[in-house]
Formats: structure tokens, sequence, C-alpha cells
């Protein structure tokens, strides 16, 4: 039982970590983490602690996968341009072809 105990008390300090950089704010995800964990804590049967063990993996894995997005996105608008709107567009046209 106290590997099980281990192992909840490391997915709970590894969920903290990555709740400190959510897209809602620490102060948003922190309290319901706990609250989660709260929740379940007179859970005794470890067929059931290590379903829930799994759904914590399992929202580790969105939670990367959130962030890997959050980078693409800031990556693709640093070096991407946006592109102008059909009237801009029009006139660099217009511009360039008058040009000499």
């Amino acid at each position: 039982m106290s590997a099980l105990r281990a192992r909840v008390i490391e997915l709970y300090k590894q969920l903290y970590y990555m709740g400190k950089e959510y897209p809602a704010g620490a102060e948003w995800f922190h309290p319901r983490l706990k609250k989660a964990f709260l929740k379940n804590k007179d859970v005794s049967d470890p067929k059931e602690i290590e379903a829930l063990i799994g759904r914590g993996q399992f929202v580790i894995k969105e939670i990367e996968a959130l962030y890997m997005l959050r980078k693409y996105r800031s990556l693709k608008k640093s070096y991407y341009e946006e592109p102008l709107p059909l009237a801009e567009a029009n006139l660099v046209k217009k511009i360039n072809a008058n040009a000499p």
C-alpha cells in the first residue's frame, strides 16, 4: 500500500508543478487539483487507486499536449507573418505593378 501512496504523492507533485504554467493560471488550477485529490482520499481498493493514477497520467499527457500546442503557436507566430487583409493585399499589388 505504501508503494501506491508514493505513486499518488508523486502524481500530485507532478500535476502541481505542471499547473504552474496552466493557461487559466496556477490560482485556478491548484485549488481544483487539491479538490480532486481530496475527493478520492477515502479510496482504499488498490485496483481503483490504479485506475485513478491512470486517469492522472492521462491528464498529465493532455496538459503536455496543451503546452506543446501553445509553444507551436507562439513559434509559428514569430516566424510567419499574418496574411494581409484583402484590401491591403490589393493595394500592395497596385503599388508593385506601378513600380518602375
